[in-house]
């Protein structure tokens, strides 16, 4: 049982790193006076999900929801 844990307190430390990076990578939410006059309705805005951007929260998601579980995992005791 002490390999596994070891095993998956690597594989938390990486999710850790990756989770920061990603996070890092992403844009700020701050709309600025572009959402004033609508700006903010482009060819991007609407579609975000297909982009980079939209990637990049999907992925965030998935790895936050990953290191949540692996910080539940690790806090069993076996």
């Amino acid at each position: 049982m002490e390999i596994l844990r070891i095993i998956l307190t690597i594989l938390f430390v990486i999710v850790c790193v990756a989770l920061t990076v990603i996070v890092l990578l992403q844009e700020g939410k701050s709309a600025g006076l572009g959402s004033i006059s609508g700006v903010a309705d482009t060819y991007w805005g609407k579609n975000k999900g297909r982009s980079m951007e939209g990637k990049l929260e999907k992925g965030t998601k998935y790895i936050a929801i990953l290191f949540i579980v692996l910080a539940i995992v690790l806090n069993i005791n076996f």
